[in-house]
């Protein structure tokens, strides 16, 4: 294998997941993380003899996060079809669809830059300092976009009727 591809197997195999999950949490769609994490991994492959000795799962979800920054810029027009595809059934998921649905709704009311910085700064743990470099803005803008952000999140919390708790998940307030 060239390039050394086993190495970058085993990373794939090691970071997949985790990087799936922060692209549903940027985009809020499955069908739009899994392109965007296949994106952010072909790119990470195409760069591996450079990245694959330093942190290449840094270098992975910077690339991430700035090509579903840059498809908020350039959004894909989609083509609607007549008949929408059946989608499987796998038991009684209630509870986590509506948690999961909570969240995104959630997140949804954040704006593009206040949803990178919380996805970043409380999903991936990055220091603050941190965040504005992979954003490449300054450390007061992270901060104060970051406490606008989480206080809309405490907002939609406190609206009766969209609490976690209201949802039929269990959770107590």
């Amino acid at each position: 294998m060239a390039r050394g591809d086993e190495q970058f197997v085993e990373f794939v195999r090691a970071s997949s997941a985790r990087l799936l999950h922060a692209a549903y949490l940027l985009t809020g769609n499955r069908h739009q993380a899994e392109d965007a994490t296949q994106t952010a991994l072909a790119r990470t492959y195409a760069a591996w003899s450079r990245v694959r000795n330093r942190d290449a799962y840094a270098y992975t979800r910077k690339v991430l996060a700035n090509h579903v920054i840059d498809g908020w810029r350039r959004p894909i027009s989609e083509h609607a079809t007549d008949q929408p595809p059946e989608l499987p059934v796998h038991g009684d998921l209630a509870g986590e669809v509506t948690r999961q649905r909570w969240l995104s709704e959630a997140l949804d009311r954040l704006s593009a830059r206040e949803r990178t910085i919380v996805v970043l700064r409380h999903f991936f743990d990055l220091p603050e300092a941190e965040v504005a470099d992979e954003l490449k803005v300054s450390l007061g803008t992270v901060k104060s976009t970051n406490s606008r952000a989480l206080a809309k999140l405490r907002i939609s919390m406190d609206e009766p009727g969209d609490t976690p708790s209201t949802l039929n998940t269990g959770a107590e307030r």
